[in-house]
Formats: structure tokens, sequence, C-alpha cells
């Protein structure tokens, strides 16, 4: 396994879905994206199965060599199969697995999803909103998979609801290949982003 040099990012949260969705690319992207990881010495944190799309990138993670870590709430260790060769920690709400994927994440990655996956990462965006944190968020947009959710934000922005320096508190990228460069893109220049107002009135 080869590792980077005073690696920006150490850590990386990983929203996704539980099922493998109907496009076969997305399950290769993640695969890949999990032996990327495992490459480049960054460790996985992510929701604790060994299906779907978290568990093909988990498993390319550990196959490769890498660490993961999986954050999963007890009532869901049997539906989503928990990924035991993994790290597990088992907590015993929603509430108490995204606060601690949060912690032990230095950026998030959001690849395909359903409303969980859109429910984890609209939190992080809500909470980078307010001023909580500044941690780089990167979706991989698959064949576009996450434009209609762009094109909403973007709505929202027009309409008045949502400040213009949003848009700098993720990026897309097309390729697994750029999410790391993104990610550590994105913490490089944390400093520089405009504070956001909390009122647009």
């Amino acid at each position: 396994m080869t590792t980077r040099s005073t690696p920006v990012i150490g850590s990386v949260g990983l929203f996704c879905g539980s099922s493998p969705g109907v496009d076969p690319d997305w399950r290769r992207e993640a695969t890949a994206f999990g032996r990327i990881l495992a490459q480049a010495g960054v460790r996985l944190v992510y929701g604790g199965g060994a299906v779907g799309l978290m568990g093909a990138c988990a498993r390319a993670v550990l196959a490769g060599g890498g660490q993961v870590t999986g954050v999963i709430p007890e009532f869901l260790r049997v539906p989503e199969v928990a990924l035991e060769e993994a790290d597990l920690q088992v907590v015993s709400s929603m509430h108490e697995r995204k606060a601690a994927m949060f912690s032990q994440s230095d950026g998030f990655v959001i690849l395909p999803g359903g409303v969980g996956t859109l429910e984890e990462v609209i939190e992080v965006l809500s909470w980078a909103r307010l001023g909580l944190h500044a941690k780089p968020v990167v979706f991989l947009n698959t064949h576009g998979f996450w434009t209609p959710l762009f094109d909403l934000i973007a709505h929202t922005m027009r309409q008045g609801f949502t400040p213009e320096g949003f848009a700098a508190t993720f990026r897309s990228v097309d390729r697994c290949e750029a999410v790391l460069p993104a990610l550590e893109s994105m913490a490089a220049t944390v400093d520089r982003r405009p504070a956001m107002p909390l009122s647009l009135t």
C-alpha cells in the first residue's frame, strides 16, 4: 500500500446506497473508489453495511489493505448485513451513527443513493451553511446522478432561500480518480471561503 506524505485528508466519510442501484457503473465506481482509498492510505468511515454500494466500497478498501471503520445502529446490524471484517462501532440510534461518522471524518464523499443518503448529505451541508463546520464535501456525479439535486439547490438560491456562497460548500466530480484531489483542494482553501449570512432578508 502506498501512502502520501503529510496527507490533508486522513479519513473520508462515505454516504451512499445500501442497494446497488440499476446502473452497474455505480457499483464499479464504488469499488474503484475503495481501491483508491486503500492505495492512498485514507481510512474509510461509513455506515457499516456489507451490501449495496457501501459494501462494495468497503470491501475494496479492505481487499487493498486499507482501514475501514463501520458505524451501524444495532437495529440495522441484521437488515444491512454488517461487514464484520471492518472495525465495527455499534451504536444505539441513527443520530449516534451520524454523529460518530461526522466526528471521525476529515471530509465526505457522496455516491449515488436514496432518501437515506439524501438525508445524510443535506444535514452535513446544512451544518456547513450554519458555519458549524468547514469539512469538504465531494459528490461523485456518475452519469449525472446528482445533477437534479444540484438543480434544486440552484433553484433555492435563485428564489432567495439559500445564499450564493453555499455553492462553495461542496464540489462535484465525474470520475472517482478526481475525488481525493477535490477533497484536498477544498480542505486547503477552507480559510478563504466567504462567510454566509444566516438570514437573506
